[in-house]
């Protein structure tokens, strides 16, 4: 029996972020077919690829493939109809976040996967390779696999290059490369946030970060080009710092839109071409969701 919910899309449709079966951009809203037959419950809109999940648990992606971001070896440059990630049929995963060029996922055993980019240990594995001039050569991760094995996950956040996690427990980790690359030395393994506990939710940009305490201050930290920390100046901060002129608000979310507007690497210049849009779920002609 079909859904009474829909997926609908609009936007660049150059890589088939739309997932509308072809490549072309749609001024107007579209209805995702593939998925008619889905209990979708949440949707994510990277730059040049998507997914959503079933409230059964599935994956589903679609979009650009290149590096392995819809989870499965690129057959093809793009894909513009959604798939299943089958790489996680046997898992309910009840989150996912797009970054640069990886995505991130958690189950409800609080499990958290990773797979597409890795040159900065964003995928929580060290980059194995170097050139002759002593660079990490890029290896990409094409099938999901655990990341941050020890960690007990709630939510995952995913930046340009790195990726943050909260777990169940409140506290935030984080690994990859959190600064615009050069500024810093990459981990592929998880370290924890300091100065930050009884986190509700979390969110991440580009190379910024923000938290969302139990007691509704929020906290941000990182890149600060733009004043995107909203610390009334455009430092930046290695540690978690409130952010000010919230104190009169009771805050629920936390949400960062990542156009990803900072100065980015060479690594990361394509996304700026993208005009991909979010996506709106839709439920019985009300939206619900926005993610």
């Amino acid at each position: 029996m079909a859904s009474k919910t829909a997926v609908i899309a609009w936007g660049s449709g150059e890589d088939g972020q739309l997932g509308i079966g072809n490549n072309e951009e749609k001024e107007w809203v579209c209805t995702i077919d593939a998925l008619s037959s889905e209990k979708v419950c949440s949707v994510v809109a990277g730059s040049r690829n998507s997914l959503a999940i079933g409230e059964d648990g599935k994956l589903f992606t679609w979009g650009w493939n290149q590096r392995g971001t819809l989870g499965h070896p690129p057959e093809t440059k793009t894909e513009n109809v959604p798939s299943q990630v089958k790489a996680l049929t046997n898992v309910k995963i009840v989150q996912a976040a797009i970054g640069g060029w990886h995505c991130l996922a958690v189950d409800d055993q609080g499990r958290a996967y990773a797979w597409g980019g890795n040159e900065y240990g964003q995928c929580g594995e060290e980059p194995e390779r170097k050139d002759d001039t002593g660079r990490l050569v890029r290896r990409d991760i094409v099938i999901p696999q655990r990341c941050a094995p020890k960690l007990s996950v709630r939510q995952v956040a995913a930046g340009g290059t790195h990726s943050v996690v909260l777990t169940r427990e409140g506290h935030v980790w984080t690994w990859g490369q959190p600064w615009p690359p050069g500024d810093i030395k990459q981990i592929s393994t998880p370290v924890r946030v300091q100065g930050l506990a009884s986190v509700r939710v979390i969110a991440v940009g580009a190379f910024h970060n923000l938290a969302l305490l139990d007691n509704g201050t929020v906290m941000a930290w990182g890149n600060n080009e733009y004043g995107q920390l909203g610390t009334g100046d455009t430092q930046p901060r290695s540690q978690p710092v409130p952010v000010q002129g919230l104190s009169d608000l009771n805050l629920v979310c936390v949400p960062t839109l990542t156009y990803l507007l900072e100065a980015f690497s060479r690594i990361l210049r394509a996304l700026l071409t993208s005009l991909h849009k979010m996506f709106a779920f839709i439920h019985e002609k009300k939206i619900i969701n926005i993610l």
